[in-house]
């Protein structure tokens, strides 16, 4: 691969890799109320004009993502957000001529096109943005092109026991449901995304009353607002809105999974499933985790050595509950021991003051986190990706939380409820193990069934003559 096509496929990797992680946090408080217009299209407007502000930040929201990737071809969603801008020269004018930067990320529930620069030249970045949406480059040269740099990442992106894992438990609690697949695809899978299925995604997504664009920074509202209409006024109203529906994953199966893995520590995850991004729960579920976390850590006699972490993932649809941590192989049957011990106390245990004061305050601390100029508007696109009122983005809730709702949480997500269990590391040393102790099965390892009884040798009487 040529030097210049290497410098921008890491570069465009590392912005879209800095973007996901931005755009796929749920904790930011809403900055001030923005100026709501809607086109005749139905593309919302939000504006946040700055008098005097020399940047202009940009967010195009499209409040569909990867949860409806086809089957057996994740990714698909990620690349055409990577065709959108196919150019490197476009990226560089962003760094270089704008001092700002420019970027798609993916997610389950959306994708989100983030462009920084001179507010001097928001014409010139709206100009940008349009023909990226209505004039999309969808050549079958630029679809093999774009394929074939997303193939690369995800092949050269090296994959650490820990996201062997996440990966994996993912997998095991949703199976064939789209929270189970990357956002990023796998090489597999994106070798099976056609022009012909980007086209119809694009066709099925990319219209202007399944978006939201938001502008912060030192533009003139009425100058601006012509300018729009100019430019997306002719973009495309679907009929139909897509909306979030899938058919609901089986229950996981009850045995721990051991994923091979070369490595002296074991990762392992436990999972249950949770609640969804605009569940009224979310708060309470968000608590929780840490309240897990507190009680999992208290468990470990040496707790600096062995970290925890306890999340609850949220989606448009109900996500996960999960909890992880890296042991010795030997450790594997006592961690999982304790995290159980850990999911049946939030159900029987309730809350102590501290325990739930410590807990509120470190989901707080989440959403208390300083906003960057182009995460400003991320709470208010999220209101309408996941149709949130304003309570539902703000930590009102969270302050009013109660011991008893923390419990009443727990009974619902975990009582009766099948985990999930997966273990990264020695196949060898696990299967010791966990031999005896706990009840698992080998990923790639086919048990042989017993063979089944033969079937009575029949016997033909004689007759005597």
């Amino acid at each position: 691969m040529p030097q210049k096509i290497r410098y921008y496929v890491i570069k465009r990797f590392a912005t879209i890799a800095c973007l996901f992680i931005l755009t796929s946090q749920t904790f930011a408080q809403p900055t001030a109320i923005p100026q709501s217009q809607e086109l005749l299209n139905g593309l919302k407007i939000l504006l946040w004009p700055k008098p005097g502000s020399p940047e202009v930040v940009v967010k195009l929201r499209i409040h569909s993502g990867s949860a409806f990737d086809l089957a057996g071809k994740a990714g698909e969603m990620a690349l055409l957000g990577d065709i959108l801008f196919p150019n490197s020269e476009t990226f560089e004018y962003f760094s270089e001529q704008m001092g700002g930067k420019l970027g798609v990320s993916v997610n389950y529930d959306s994708m989100t096109i983030t462009m920084v620069g001179k507010a001097e030249q928001l014409d010139n970045i709206l100009e940008v943005l349009r023909n990226a949406i209505l004039s999309t480059q969808l050549t079958p040269e630029v679809v093999a092109r774009a394929r074939d740099a997303r193939i690369k990442i995800v092949r050269d992106t090296s994959v650490s026991p820990a996201i062997v894992a996440d990966r994996a438990i993912a997998l095991r609690l949703f199976g064939d449901f789209p929270y189970a697949r990357s956002s990023a695809g796998s090489a597999e899978d994106l070798a099976r995304v056609d022009r012909a299925d980007l086209m119809l995604a694009k066709e099925r997504f990319l219209n202007s009353n399944n978006a939201t664009l938001a502008i912060v920074g030192g533009v003139n509202e009425s100058k601006t607002l012509r300018t729009l209409k100019r430019l997306f006024g002719a973009w495309r109203k679907s009929e139909d809105v897509i909306p979030s529906t899938f058919r609901a994953p089986k229950p996981p199966d009850s045995r721990t999974l051991i994923v091979s893995n070369p490595s002296p520590t074991a990762e392992i995850r436990l999972a249950v499933r949770g609640v969804s991004r605009p569940d009224q729960d979310f708060f309470a579920t968000v608590v929780l985790a840490r309240l897990a976390q507190s009680r999992w850590q208290a468990l470990i006699p040496n707790s600096s050595k062995q970290p925890v972490f306890v999340r609850s993932d949220s989606y448009m649809l109900p996500g996960m509950f999960v909890m992880g941590t890296s042991v010795s192989n030997q450790s594997t049957v006592e961690s999982l021991g304790l995290a159980k011990r850990v999911l049946d106390s939030l159900i029987t245990t309730p809350a102590t003051t501290d325990e739930l004061d410590r807990a509120k305050t470190e989901a707080q601390a989440d959403y208390n986190r300083p906003a960057r100029p182009d995460t400003e508007p991320d709470s208010w696109l999220d209101m309408d990706t996941y149709r949130l009122s304003l309570d539902g983005v703000t930590t009102n809730t969270l302050q009013k939380l109660t011991s008893a709702d923390l419990q009443r949480v727990a009974t619902r997500l975990m009582k009766s409820a099948p985990i999930a269990t997966v273990v990264v590391g020695d196949t060898q040393q696990l299967k010791s193990a966990l031999q005896g102790h706990v009840s698992f099965e080998v990923l790639g390892e086919v048990t042989e069934a017993a063979p089944a009884p033969k079937p009575p040798t029949k016997t033909t009487p004689t007759t005597k003559p």
